[in-house]
């Protein structure tokens, strides 16, 4: 019987064949072909799922282990994505794509855990991990993709095996594509278009491995059907139901008490007694509603608008204290290729003791790039902000500017009440040096306002932090 390492060095093997076959030959067109193929010819005229990507993060952060000021993180990292999806071979297609992350160096906090092999031979737990602050991309080879389509039903597709998924504007459910190693779900997703202009998709998966490349299992069941008003306009609704053990979003694994509910995880503790000191159980059912759309006024201007309001409650024995919403109203112009937003967007708290939670979602993209917000803080969180996007020739301009309130004041260190997180701005320039190599370099500055008082239970100071990223990504 073969060994997991063994079946990972074979699926290298074969992957990286069918990427190096597939370079001199075209991508075939979208699932709409309907060519029929020969076993042979369905590998031969499959598509690339093959990418290089390097970069370098810089991170200054205004925090401290240990009684002492964390140094600056840098990390300097390789993801390489080798992947083929074949044609369709009666009604079939199948595939493949593994992934490897390697660290050029280690004077970053990669979040591993005890693991050495991943991460250059120093575990990330250790002291002189501890001393710099968190770029979550830690060394890794593994499977990043393994499915079978089928589409023998018309205007249908079915999708079973381990998969990226990406719905709407990645808020609640996506890939988190920006770190080196992605978020992947393993199950069976399938998408229906069966109507005219109406999406339905539909998944149930048990295992979802995120970015820290920990497995987490568990039952996660997603509908999402989208109206399309028209090609640039939509009407989607959706549940999202997530009953998954501890998806790390509460201040890693560790407990929380009696008084709190977990932020975004299960976090299966050994009773799911809330009079008892364990971590409790964060199960959810997520139901919502989103209107986003784009309309043109004339041949140069255009109305960008977002209306979206969702609700969560607990799921399946999870906490009680589980009970928030979210609610997004947004909109802007675009002229040419330029485009100027406002946008407001929050997540309740409950009293304090819970804040809506996005756990699957690509929450990089959301409440600035720093990261400092990637689970909501049990005040919950009221995101005002301003976006402008363009293009100068081939450079493509990005920018955000954010102000970050609290649903719920809490203390701050000089004993009085606040509900100011802080400001951040963030930019972007990318260049495409031609149809396969994009250059991109990133910026991102978070200032503190009101102080958390590092004291409380269940605070966390979000300290002044810049970031810099520079990126060079070669897509086959």
């Amino acid at each position: 019987m073969k060994t997991k390492a063994t079946f990972k060095i074979n699926m290298v093997m074969v992957c990286t064949l069918a990427a190096l076959a597939g370079i001199a030959q075209s991508a075939y067109a979208e699932e709409e072909t309907v060519a029929e193929y020969t076993f042979l010819d369905a590998i031969k005229d499959g598509k690339q799922m093959t990418n290089f990507r390097l970069r370098y993060e810089n991170v200054n952060q205004e925090a401290f282990s240990g009684g002492k000021r964390l140094d600056t993180g840098e990390a300097f990292t390789l993801r390489s994505l080798i992947g083929w999806q074949t044609a369709p071979y009666k009604n079939f297609s199948f595939g493949a794509q593994i992934t490897d992350v390697h660290e050029f160096n280690d004077n970053f906090n990669d979040r591993r855990g005890n693991l050495p092999e991943h991460n250059n031979g120093t575990a990330s737990s250790s002291p002189n991990k501890a001393r710099y602050p968190n770029i979550v991309d830690p060394g890794f080879t593994d499977i990043n993709q393994l499915y079978v389509d089928w589409t023998g039903i018309k205007n249908t597709k079915v999708r079973l095996g381990r998969q990226q998924v990406n719905l709407d504007n990645v808020r609640f459910v996506g890939d988190i594509a920006f770190r080196q190693n992605m978020q992947v779900f393993d199950g069976v997703t399938v998408l229906n278009k069966s109507i005219p202009n109406v999406e339905i998709f539909a998944a149930h998966f048990d295992k979802v491995r995120q970015i820290t490349t920990k497995d987490r299992h568990g039952n996660i069941d997603i509908v999402n059907a989208k109206y399309r008003i028209s090609p640039s306009e939509s009407l989607t609704g959706y549940g999202y139901f997530v009953d998954v053990a501890n998806l790390g979003q509460n201040g890693g694994d560790a407990t929380v008490t009696a008084s709190t509910a977990a932020q975004g995880g299960n976090g299966l503790g050994p009773s799911k007694d809330l009079n008892r000191s364990a971590t409790t159980d964060a199960s959810s059912k997520t139901f919502g509603a989103r209107l986003d759309g784009v309309r043109a006024i004339n041949p140069d201007w255009k109305m960008l608008y977002t209306a979206e309001y969702a609700r969560q409650s607990d799921l399946a024995g999870g906490s009680p204290l589980i009970d928030a919403h979210y609610f997004k109203l947004g909109g802007g112009a675009a002229y040419g290729g330029w485009s100027l937003r406002l946008d407001h967007e929050k997540l309740s708290s409950n009293d304090g003791q819970y804040a809506f939670q996005t756990p699957l979602g690509t929450n990089h993209l959301f409440q600035g790039w720093s990261d400092h917000f990637l689970a909501t803080p049990r005040q919950g969180m009221e995101d005002t902000f301003v976006t402008v996007a363009g293009a100068i020739d081939k450079f493509k301009l990005y920018a955000e500017y954010h102000v970050f309130k609290s649903d719920e004041k809490y203390q701050s260190m000089n004993g009085k009440f606040g509900d100011k997180y802080g400001t951040e701005f963030d930019a972007s320039v990318a260049y495409p040096f031609n149809d396969k190599l994009l250059g991109k370099v990133e910026y991102a500055n978070f200032r503190e306002s009101d102080v958390y008082g590092t004291s409380l239970q269940g605070a966390a100071r979000k300290g002044d932090k810049e970031v810099i990223w520079v990126t060079g990504m070669y897509t086959f």
